[in-house]
């Protein structure tokens, strides 16, 4: 087949390369004229990209991402090592891994900026034959034949005239045009569901200096409290960011801008001051994201198929908050899905095979990423009690001293299983049951700045460098 992807990110690059091995010619339409190249440096803090704005934010691969990649192509996992890429087992927390069970090779964080990615597939889709990449070339529009019984998309417009495809792949994003053109052009709307998050996120960049360790020890990577999240996010090559989230509504969150201000703010989280204690230095400004929403779009409704020869793909398909790192991981997993099915299936019976299987794999982690935030966001606004659940926050601390729990929440941070299965074995529940009776009276309590603390800082905008040294809850 011949095949139009729109989009040359993450997804449009993965598509392109899976289905170029399999035999397809495929173009890819990126409008953008630039691309990741060797600088990585400069292609990340230097390269205004307002339609990606998650490109410049921390991010922590998780499991599927490696796996995936080390099955469909381990050349380009392998150009993500040497590009600087790091990997981070869940269990190197403790002194010593616990006897292995089946899957444990799994659990695995890729610390890498989204660049390093970018770069290697493109690298790698540059050597592939069957992949046309069309630098500074945007679709336009859709062609469609209204012929047949079902609308069928055999092509697009674009800025470099009419293409014609077997199959067209919108791996175009959250701000994909390509919905809109087919509501215009079969007359029938995309099935779009969508939840606003109130979550605004805040970062900067840090480099270690040569003098300085790979990293402070064991310290948790982040803390929350009642109305605030720290992080740090080790990269690679000794890049590392911190992250702090608070609420849309939050009236002090301008002030976080400031990169005194943030820094000042930072210190005072667990995890992210044993970071910038470590000699340093800063990279660039404090980087803002908001207005983000967790939307589902379907190119199925209840009549079936809006039409055929068009497949959505990552963000296009499922766009999720970032709170929990899902975006990549479901982005390659639905470009697989059509990689390995693009020829066993035609016309209506792909879209709907697609849209099946789509809903039954991946919009699970959908729904809960919703539920997830909906308490994340009113937690951030006041509207719920902070660290509530105390079972919970028992199981987050005991999963830092046992690792057989360490792995139930290791399988749910990556995506291997659901949480509930993850959490709900009887093995899992009489360990954190164990916990609590060697901890009574456990409380879980903050690990960052009270709001004095936080309004003090954010509004005389001074340093500031004060540890909570109660137990704290590690965020999930």
């Amino acid at each position: 087949m011949h095949i139009t992807v729109l989009g040359g990110g993450i997804g449009g690059l993965t598509a392109a390369l899976l289905l170029g091995r399999r035999g397809h010619q495929v173009t890819v339409l990126e409008r953008d004229i630039r691309q990741a190249g060797a600088d990585l440096d400069a292609d990340f803090f230097d390269w205004h990209r307002p339609g990606v704005p998650q490109a410049i934010q921390p991010h922590g691969l998780l499991a599927p991402v490696r796996s995936l990649l080390l099955a469909e192509a381990p050349d380009v996992y392998g150009a993500m090592l040497r590009l600087g890429a790091g990997e981070r087992h869940e269990f190197d927390w403790f002194d010593a891994h616990p006897p292995h069970r089946p899957g444990d090779e799994e659990l695995v964080t890729v610390r890498a900026r989204r660049i390093v990615l970018e770069s290697a597939l493109r690298e790698a889709a540059h050597r592939q034959s069957e992949v046309t990449l069309r630098q500074g070339t945007a679709a336009t529009g859709l062609l469609v034949d209204h012929a047949a019984p079902l609308p069928q998309v055999t092509g697009v417009r674009s800025s470099a005239g009419p293409l014609n495809a077997d199959l067209v792949i919108d791996a175009g994003g959250r701000r994909s045009p390509v919905p809109g053109w087919l509501a215009e052009a079969v007359g029938r709307a995309p099935v779009v569901e969508r939840h606003r998050t109130g979550i605004a996120y805040f970062c900067r960049w840090y480099r270690l200096r040569p003098e300085a360790p790979e990293d402070p020890g064991r310290v948790r990577a982040g803390a929350g409290t009642a109305f605030a999240t720290g992080g740090v996010f080790p990269s690679d090559n000794r890049i590392f960011a911190v992250a702090l989230t608070v609420s849309t509504s939050d009236p002090t969150r301008g002030a976080l801008r400031d990169p005194a201000v943030f820094e000042a703010v930072a210190r005072t989280f667990a995890g992210c001051a044993d970071w910038l204690a470590l000699p340093h230095d800063p990279v660039g400004p404090v980087h803002a994201m908001a207005g983000l929403d967790n939307r589902w779009t379907s190119l199925v409704d209840e009549h079936g198929p809006l039409a055929t020869g068009l497949l959505g793909v990552g963000d296009t398909l499922v766009h999720t908050n970032p709170t929990h790192g899902q975006g990549v991981p479901l982005t390659l997993r639905s470009v697989q899905w059509v990689a390995r099915h693009a020829d066993a299936h035609h016309g209506a019976e792909l879209v709907t095979a697609y849209h099946r299987w789509a809903v039954d794999t991946l919009k699970p982690w959908f729904d809960r990423q919703v539920v997830s935030d909906r308490a994340e966001q009113d937690r951030l606004a006041g509207r719920a009690a902070p660290l509530s659940d105390t079972y919970a926050a028992a199981r987050a601390c005991c999963a830092m001293e046992d690792p057989v729990v360490m792995r139930a929440r290791a399988q749910a941070r990556h995506m291997v299983l659901p949480p509930e299965l993850a959490y709900g074995t009887p093995e899992i529940r009489s360990r954190v049951a164990a916990w609590m009776a060697a901890n009574p009276g456990f409380a879980p309590a903050a690990g960052g700045p009270s709001r004095e603390q936080w309004e003090e800082l954010t509004s005389a905008r001074s340093g500031g460098n004060s540890r909570d040294k109660r137990m704290v809850v590690p965020a999930d």
